[in-house]
């Protein structure tokens, strides 16, 4: 490879796998080890023992609330979802030309246009605490962006957030018109918080590059969604889902998963480019699950240990199992969400660990800015004679 600069460039693998890029103070994920954290705590054990809010505490600030400092976290946050009115106004437009793509596409125009409205100022020009207080207005406000864009695009009117309610609990509400019942919020909400950050994924990254610029934290999370929306990255839940739909009883699965395997297909929900061992964080999904019970749940039950066999049989050598969007979808079905709204509500939780990274990475006044090898004829050639 050919050095434009001082510093010869370094040859890397595809995709910048397994290549350091930062320090982090936020969390890791330890594939072989099946173990992922959020700061110093294992993040399964926030999901199992502690609420939303307190997680994002951690994230945003470095430690664990108090009771003093919930109370007030809890709060602020939710005085913080309700809507400038001019966004408010502008949501049945953005719903009406979003009918196709979905609320996660309404929400990149609507984010755009609430930072605008805000009158955000790129992170470079401010000072910690400002660039703290625009990432929490704007997490706050998704869950209210996305619930509406969604009744909006069935024909329903919004639903005025709840200060009263909790992060989850307030979202399901939002969505459905109805207080949700408990284990369904906590449920949803142990989601929500196994969810919140996992090491430089696609998006993270992605934000941390437009972060790396100096832009506002909104122009960072609407590059961040764009990078979930691909099916690569945060697209799986509904479509394992879809997959258990189509094989439809349990005689199908040997035939329908052998036939898609040996075609080189992708089997959703199955497979991590992390993990080398089981998800963590399907193992907490599938016990909640479990809790609910019901066919689904035994169905996908017996659809996981037929997939991991023959994935055994026709990869050898290779760990692969449930990763976190196979029971995700199941959880999230058994509370009642369509599946439409399956990787907006895993956006709802991960605006969370964008934002902490984009305030990390703000940080630092260096701007991310990799080589590429060009493999293009060889220049200068000379330009043609226009005849």
């Amino acid at each position: 490879m050919q050095s434009t600069g001082t510093t010869a460039p370094l040859d890397i693998p595809r995709g910048l796998a397994g290549v350091v890029v930062t320090d982090t103070a936020l969390g890791d994920v330890r594939g072989r080890e099946g173990f992922y954290h959020y700061r110093q705590y294992s993040a399964v054990e926030l999901a199992e023992s502690r609420g939303f809010e307190d997680v994002w505490h951690l994230m945003f600030h470095g430690e664990l609330p108090d009771a003093a400092q919930r109370t007030e976290f809890l709060a602020h946050a939710a005085s913080l979802r309700h809507l400038p009115g001019d966004v408010r106004a502008a949501l049945p437009a953005i719903a009406r030309s979003c009918a196709l793509s979905g609320p996660l596409a309404g929400l990149r125009t609507a984010l755009s246009l609430l930072g605008a409205s805000m009158g955000m100022r790129p992170v470079y020009d401010l000072d910690a605490g400002r660039r703290k207080a625009d990432a929490l207005a704007v997490c706050a406000a998704v869950p209210t962006l996305l619930t509406a864009l969604h009744r909006l695009g069935q024909g329903l009117d919004p639903v005025e957030p709840r200060d009263d309610l909790p992060y989850a609990a307030n979202y399901l509400y939002m969505l459905t018109g109805s207080e949700p019942e408990p284990d369904r919020a906590r449920a949803i909400e142990q989601y929500l918080v196994s969810t919140i950050d996992h090491g430089f994924n696609a998006s993270t990254f992605t934000a941390r590059v437009i972060a790396s610029t100096g832009a506002d934290v909104a122009a960072c999370l609407v590059g961040a969604i764009g990078a979930l929306s691909g099916p690569l990255h945060g697209g799986a839940p509904s479509r394992a889902l879809d997959t258990l739909d189509a094989i439809g009883t349990e005689d199908r699965i040997d035939s329908w998963i052998r036939e898609r395997v040996l075609a080189g297909e992708r089997i959703m929900g199955f497979g991590h480019p992390v993990y080398r061992t089981e998800d963590p964080r399907s193992r907490m999904l599938r016990q909640i699950a479990e809790s609910f019970g019901g066919p689904l749940v035994e169905f996908a039950i017996q659809v996981e240990a037929h997939v991991e066999a023959i994935l055994a049989e026709l990869k050898p050598g290779r760990e692969l199992h449930t990763n976190v969007e196979f029971y995700a979808g199941v959880v999230m079905e058994q509370c009642g969400l369509p599946r439409e709204m399956f990787t907006p509500t895993f956006c709802a939780a991960r605006v969370v660990g964008w934002s902490a990274n984009i305030l990390e990475q703000a940080e630092d006044s260096k701007i991310i800015r990799p080589a590429a090898r060009y493999v293009g004829p060889p220049p200068p050639q000379p330009l043609p004679v226009v005849s």
